[in-house]
């Protein structure tokens, strides 16, 4: 029994619906956390989670900026929480594990485990220096070039803001994590966004962490006795360890980026392999390898260099 994760499918370009073909368990116990970014349309989420929950023993996903998006020819036409309860209802139908059931337990190797798949937005919060607005986040943001299509395609409603909802989902959040956790029990929790702002340090634009978490989440990883923590949204695959918690980046991404690491698609992470501190990244045979300390700059390490980023 392994427990897989994987993120920022984004099936609704070719290449990538293509790759969803060849994701597989490697035993019948295998479970699968995908967190985040399955695709932009409902029906290719259902279509791409529940594909996978014929194959898997247990698929737990947590929604990515992407799917909360509503484009302007979107045949759903859903903003906002409305947007999000019916995606849930929706991985429900296929038997998907949402934000919003009941936190599962790993019984398998390194358990037992609590898996807490979060819904946790972000609040700018990443991009803020001391003393700056969320306003004046952006308006540098603006200047360098670089502004997340979420401000086009992301709406809060009934919250007045995005950061408003992520306020919401917080105290949420929070509540249920320390329920799972009030008896000492180990975690792994999961979501779209990185829960500590060093995780955003790679960005080849530095601006564009301000749509990538929340500072309030700092210390989840040691409030709620996490052995490991899953994220994506940043298109950066690496692990790195955090006060002794290995964090996983474990995103797809779309096929220019990937295929600058793998001619192929690379495999679900094993989250719960034995890591060092060093960073590492994913070889084309799902081995880990380590980065030469030349490519661990924040500019060399990141293949986010475009300034139309969309996370």
């Amino acid at each position: 029994m392994s427990l897989l994760a994987i993120s920022d499918l984004h099936v609704e370009v070719r290449e990538n619906r293509d790759a969803l073909s060849a994701l597989w368990p490697e035993s019948d116990g295998d479970w699968l956390i995908v967190a985040g970014d399955v695709a932009d349309a409902v029906d290719d989420v259902e279509w791409a989670l529940g594909t996978l929950a014929e194959r898997f023993a247990r698929v737990i996903w947590v929604p990515g900026n992407h799917e909360l998006w509503t484009r302007p020819d979107d045949p759903c036409g859903l903003r906002g929480e409305a947007r999000y309860t019916h995606l849930v209802e929706r991985c429900r139908s296929v038997g998907v594990i949402t934000p919003e059931d009941p936190f599962p337990t790993w019984h398998g190797p390194a358990g037992p485990l609590v898996v807490a798949p979060l819904f946790v937005l972000y609040d700018y919060s990443f991009g803020s220096d001391l003393g700056s607005t969320k306003r004046e986040s952006i308006s540098r943001a603006r200047e360098a070039g670089v502004l997340c299509s979420d401000e086009l395609l992301l709406f809060p409603d009934p919250h007045v803001s995005i950061d408003d909802w992520c306020r919401a989902r917080l105290g949420y959040t929070r509540a249920r994590l320390e329920e799972a956790t009030r008896g000492g029990e180990r975690a792994v929790l999961v979501n779209h966004f990185p829960l500590v702002r060093e995780l955003t340090r790679p960005l080849f634009f530095p601006e564009f962490a301000q749509w990538c978490g929340t500072v309030a989440t700092a210390d989840w990883h040691r409030r709620f006795n996490a052995v490991a923590a899953v994220f994506g949204h940043l298109h950066i695959p690496r692990t790195t360890v955090h006060d002794g918690v290995p964090f996983h980046e474990v995103s797809l991404g779309y096929p220019r980026q990937w295929r600058r690491r793998s001619p192929r698609p690379p495999p679900a992470r094993d989250v719960l392999l034995p890591t060092s501190g060093e960073p590492a990244a994913l070889s084309s045979g799902g081995r880990w390898r380590r980065l030469p300390s030349n490519r661990r700059s924040r500019a060399s390490s990141s293949p986010v260099s475009t300034r139309s980023s969309t996370g």
